[in-house]
Parts: C-alpha cells; sequence; structure tokens
C-alpha cells in the first residue's frame, strides 16, 4: 500500500515538474517560493489591518505571526524531522528524472512548510475577512495553492508533501481563527476588549 502511494507521488511529480514544462511557469514560479517576493504583500497586510482595525488589527497581525509560527514549527520539528523524507532533487531514485529550477537545499521533504504556512495564513485571512467579498476568499486561496504548486513545479516537493502541508496549515488557520474569535486581548495590563467578528467598528 505504502509503496502504491509513493509510486502515485512519484507519477504526479513528474506530471507537474516535467510535462507541465514551459517557458511563463518557468519565469513566474520560482519567485513564489521567494519569501522576499512577498514581503510588500506581507507590509501591506500588517498595515491595513493595523490601519483600518486599529487595536483589532494588532490581533490579527498577532494571529497571522501565531499561525505562521505555529504551522511552521508543526511541519518544520515535528513533522520533517521525524518523516525524514528525502525531497525529490535530493532522492538517488527520482534525481535523474527531476528538473531542478531552485536550489535544492538539504532539509527533508514531508510536509512543506511553504505550504502549511502560505495556506495557515490563507485560512486565517480569507476566514477573517471572507465576509467582505466572495472574490476574496477566492484570491486568498488561489495565491496559497499558487505558491503549493511552485514546490512541485520547481522540483523541491512531492505532491503528497505540499497536500499534506495545505491541510495541515489550513487546520492551523482555521484554530487560530477562532482562538481569534474568542479571545480577549490585554493591553499594556489595563485595557481589555473583547473580539467580535473582526469586522471595523461603526
Amino acid at each position: 500500500m505504502i509503496e502504491t502511494i509513493k509510486a502515485l507521488d512519484a507519477t504526479l511529480f513528474y506530471w507537474v515538474n516535467t510535462e507541465m514544462s514551459n517557458p511563463v511557469f518557468d519565469a513566474m514560479l520560482p519567485w513564489f517560493r521567494e519569501k522576499w517576493f512577498w514581503a510588500p504583500l506581507y507590509l501591506f497586510i500588517v498595515a491595513f489591518c493595523i490601519q483600518q482595525f486599529k487595536n483589532r488589527g494588532i490581533l490579527i497581525v498577532l494571529g497571522l505571526v501565531l499561525a505562521v509560527g505555529l504551522s511552521d514549527f508543526t511541519s518544520n520539528t515535528l513533522i520533517k524531522k521525524n518523516v525524514k523524507r528525502l525531497r525529490p532533487c535530493n532522492d538517488p531514485v527520482m534525481v535523474e528524472r527531476v528538473n531542478t529550477r531552485v536550489p535544492c537545499g538539504s532539509g527533508y521533504s514531508f510536509t512543506s512548510n511553504h505550504a502549511a504556512n502560505h495556506f495557515a495564513v490563507a485560512v486565517f485571512l480569507m476566514t477573517v475577512f471572507g465576509y467582505i467579498s466572495p472574490w476574496i476568499k477566492r484570491v486568498g486561496y488561489a495565491w496559497a495553492v499558487a505558491v503549493a504548486f511552485s514546490q512541485v513545479y520547481v522540483g523541491v516537493h512531492y505532491p503528497f508533501d505540499v497536500f499534506f502541508g495545505a491541510l495541515l496549515g489550513g487546520l492551523i488557520g482555521g484554530i487560530v481563527f477562532l482562538l481569534y474569535q474568542k479571545s480577549i486581548l490585554v493591553i499594556n495590563n489595563r485595557w481589555v476588549f473583547k473580539i467580535d467578528d473582526g469586522r471595523p467598528d461603526g
């Protein structure tokens, strides 16, 4: 059973990494996994939350930090270092078939930190702001899917790495949202307010 799953994963990997090769993806997708490429977006989110939601915005930013921190720790420390699955670009069985479009790295493959972290962010933010418009949810989840997909395309993760990373991140993002929704934030040990649905006052 395990060997069948591995074979399916390898087949899906080859299809994405090789059969879907094209100049547009070659140019775009390596950038999608670079954290500095998304830095302006992260800064915009932080600034928007604080400017529009004031103290609740601070809590949203703290929720983002918590979601990413938990997903990264769970994926990298609790799962990767115990499963110890080699990346396809480092696997002696796979390496000859891999189109490596970025440096492979020495870390393990399962689960994908990029997928976990970005889905944690997407699920948390889309749950907080999704009431504004349906297209916000679609864009947010499409962004997370594109980042996760890019990990397979560039050759550093198998499809199941990103799939289970996405599930992990989504679960953590949902849990953090519940904490955000039900929490009481204490500011400067004196100012206490209860969080409702995240909508701005007024």
